[in-house]
Formats: structure tokens, sequence, C-alpha cells
């Protein structure tokens, strides 16, 4: 019988944060006796912040960003430099065998430039933001066979060569669509949805679709975690059996996140 597969999206708190890496890695280290583990990671608090740094405000819609040239640059340098090694590296701590890449790597994620959308009336332009239009998991299956756990940066490439920025959660349910994953787990330092942002007791231990749009109504989803349940749903549709939301500690129980139904 096949290996399970599990793909785990973490966020880029998360991935700053020594204890939440300590947590994910050990759990990632129960799972790969007998399974094939997949980390893609976003970064998009630490490209803010370097951004800021130099000077740059970056454009945020509706939890995705406008990705000009210095956007770009950023993107690369923190998430396919800095954070996709402090994984990896963390990783080793914890006896993983950890492969850090990126989706123009392979390559594995071919893309086309995104068109402008209508946003509340107003066209935008989110520059070099790519679309998915397939994926090659050869690259993956090789490191997965070998017993290695790819740690995967959301840049993907065109036919031209062009590297573009990818919605990390958008980017990791590709890859699980992919790859027929039998778990997808998105990784989040508030464990789960919950209706109430700074109550814990508020958390959801299930999200349906109904559930869902009433929370978009009221307000208490919003943002990067519309972006996030929307891809939960989507995964769900492609056949994947089991979504759930996670805290780093979760990975190891995922019952103790939000499931979405």
């Amino acid at each position: 019988m096949p290996a399970r597969t599990t793909v785990i999206k973490t966020g880029g708190a998360s991935v700053e944060r020594t204890a939440s890496l300590d947590a994910l890695w050990t759990a990632v280290a129960e799972r790969t006796g007998g399974e094939r583990v997949v980390v893609v990671h976003g970064g998009g608090a630490r490209a803010t912040e370097v951004a800021e740094r130099l000077g740059h405000a970056p454009r945020m819609v509706h939890g995705r960003r406008v990705t000009t040239d210095i956007d770009l640059r950023i993107v690369q340098w923190t998430l396919r430099g800095e954070l996709n090694g402090r994984l990896a590296a963390h990783a080793a701590r914890r006896g993983v065998r950890a492969v850090g890449l990126s989706g123009a790597d392979g390559p594995t994620v071919y893309v086309t430039k995104r068109p402008p959308w209508n946003v509340d009336g107003e066209t935008i332009g989110f520059g070099w933001v790519g679309d998915i239009a397939s994926v090659d998991t050869d690259l993956l299956d090789l490191l997965l066979d070998r017993g290695y756990v790819p740690v995967v940066a959301p840049i993907g490439v065109d036919r031209a060569g062009q590297l573009y920025n990818i919605n990390a959660d958008t980017f990791s349910c590709a890859l699980a669509r992919a790859l027929e994953a039998d778990e997808y787990l998105l990784v989040t330092e508030v464990g789960g949805i919950r209706r109430k942002a700074d109550d814990p007791e508020s958390l959801l231990p299930s999200l349906d679709a109904e559930q869902h749009a009433r929370g978009v109504r009221e307000g208490w989803i919003a943002n990067g975690m519309r972006v996030k349940i929307d891809v939960g749903f989507a995964a769900l549709k492609a056949g994947i059996p089991r979504v759930f939301v996670v805290s780093p500690d979760g990975v190891r129980a995922p019952s103790t996140g939000t499931q979405i139904t």
C-alpha cells in the first residue's frame, strides 16, 4: 500500500518563532516514519518588514500582495533565501532530512501572469503574481521516495523563465492536489478558526460552507484567513479527504484545530 502523503503549509509567523519551528519539526519527525511529508511556507510578514526597512510600503488587496519589481526581489530574499534556509536548519535539529527549494526548481510549478482584477470597482494589477498553470511532481516524488522532506517556497516560473510570487496558501493547495495528498494542514499561530480573534475559547472544531459564508458576512473571516479557508474548501473539492487549520503543535493532532468540512 502506498505511503500516506501530507502537505503542511506553515505561515510566516510560525517560521519566525523558534518554539513554533520546534513543535512543527517534532511533529514532522514523528510522521516521516511511514508518511511522505511536504512543507510549504509563507513569509509575508517578514517580506513586509524587509520592505519597510528599505522604505517601501507593499500593497495588500484582500490578503494578497501586489508584487512590483522590488517586491519580487524581497520575496526571493526572504522566502527562498532566509526563511527557507531557516526551516531546513531547524529540521536538522529534529533529525529530519529536509531539502529547501521553490516551485521554480525542477521546474515544479509553471505559472502565467495574473491579469488585472476588478476589486470593489477598482482595477488592480498584481504585478509579478502568478496564476498556477501546471504542477510537475517529479522532483518532489524523487525526494519523497528517498525519505527527504521538501520545504518549498511559493515562487513559480513561466515558460520564458520569469519568476513570480504566488500566495502560499494557493500554492500549497495546488501541490496537495497534484500529489493527491491524504491530508492537508494549514498551520497558523492561533491554531484554528475563531469567531473572536482574541478569544481562544471561540475556536471552532469544524467549519462548513454555511458557517464560512456567515463568517465572511459578519467579518470574523477576512483577509488572509479568508484566503486560507477558500483554499481549504478547494482542497476538499479536489478530493483531499482531511483538511485542517491547526497550530504548530496541532500538526501532531489535527483534531485540536478546525476541520474544514
